[in-house]
């Protein structure tokens, strides 16, 4: 009850925020932060649970906003979730970052995913299907405190630096991880690759090369990820590989496919459809999906529902 007090609490102070931008003038109707709340629920039956069950997969609070022209705020926060269970404070938030932005760079400082170049593990939580993913996607421990900087060096490129807590440092302090990037788009083709550095012990450190690449030729799109782990201390994970091409039919509908492999033997093979209801936006969706995945469950049917609902939405 008290996380849903705080979330009304937010939600009211944005629609005063609203009230407020609209006596004053259109100028500060550009601070209004976007908040949204997003869920998604579904029906499952798997290897373990044949008789199905329904369950909610995630519940999220986000909010988008700016503080002046160059300023602005992200944050994200699981207000639930059956994926990554209890937890509260700033261990439910996702992200919570301030960037001051010019045409030529940005700076991000606050709580925030580390930089890895890869395109599955770039989606938003609720766009994922978790048991589609790779063990890395679901044990890798992402979100952390840090500074990250990025130029552009030309239209649609960024090179970004990323200094922040490592992934490992669990009970020690003083463990960190390095990263640089390169986020590039063409017609027809993205980018996202980064070199990383984790820390785990003093002095030691795991080094990955993440090769994210995306195709893309009119309604089809390919993604392939090609991630490379160089150290004894995850030899039983150094390498993810997975292709995943995708159709989109206009504005309403797109089926998917995936397949993957991990050199703890791990493979991966899933696919599914997914419906957009709506014609202005794509703020509900349905999904059926069906993954067979060694490392987590086996195998895994599911029928769900998304939904983000626009709380600061202004409408004429």
């Amino acid at each position: 009850m008290k996380k849903l007090f705080i979330f009304l609490g937010v939600a009211l102070s944005a629609i005063g925020s609203m009230a407020s931008a609209q006596e004053v003038g259109s100028d500060f109707a550009d601070y209004i932060p976007e908040v949204s709340l997003d869920m998604r629920g579904s029906f499952r039956i798997d290897s373990e649970n044949t008789s199905g069950h329904f369950t909610g997969d995630d519940l999220n609070i986000d909010i988008n906003g700016y503080i002046s022209p160059s300023f602005s705020y992200s944050f994200n926060h699981r207000i639930a979730s059956s994926y990554y269970g209890k937890a509260s404070g700033f261990d439910a938030t996702n992200w919570l970052t301030l960037t001051y932005e010019t045409d030529a760079f940005y700076v991000t400082a606050g709580k925030d995913a580390l930089l890895v170049g890869s395109f599955e593990y770039d989606a938003y939580d609720l766009d994922a299907y978790y048991e589609m993913n790779s063990c890395f996607y679901n044990d890798f421990d992402c979100w952390q405190w840090g500074v990250s900087a990025a130029w552009y060096p030309a239209e649609d490129h960024e090179l970004i630096l990323q200094f922040a807590n490592s992934p490992y440092a669990v009970d020690e302090t003083g463990l960190y991880s390095y990263a640089l990037g390169w986020r590039g788009a063409w017609d027809w083709y993205e980018s996202y690759w980064t070199a990383n550095l984790w820390q785990y012990a003093p002095q030691e450190f795991i080094k990955a090369l993440n090769l994210g690449n995306r195709f893309s030729f009119g309604g089809f799109s390919v993604d392939m990820d090609l991630m490379f782990r160089f150290d004894d201390f995850e030899e039983d994970c150094g390498f993810t590989g997975t292709i995943a091409p995708s159709y989109q039919f206009g504005e309403w509908g797109r089926v998917f496919a995936k397949a993957g492999w991990e050199t703890n033997d791990n493979v991966i093979v899933g696919g599914g459809f997914e419906y957009f209801p709506l014609k202005e936006n794509k703020n509900i969706r349905l999904h059926a999906a069906y993954t067979h995945n060694e490392y987590m469950i086996g195998d895994l049917f599911s029928i769900g529902l998304t939904w983000k609902m626009k709380l600061t939405n202004l409408r004429p």
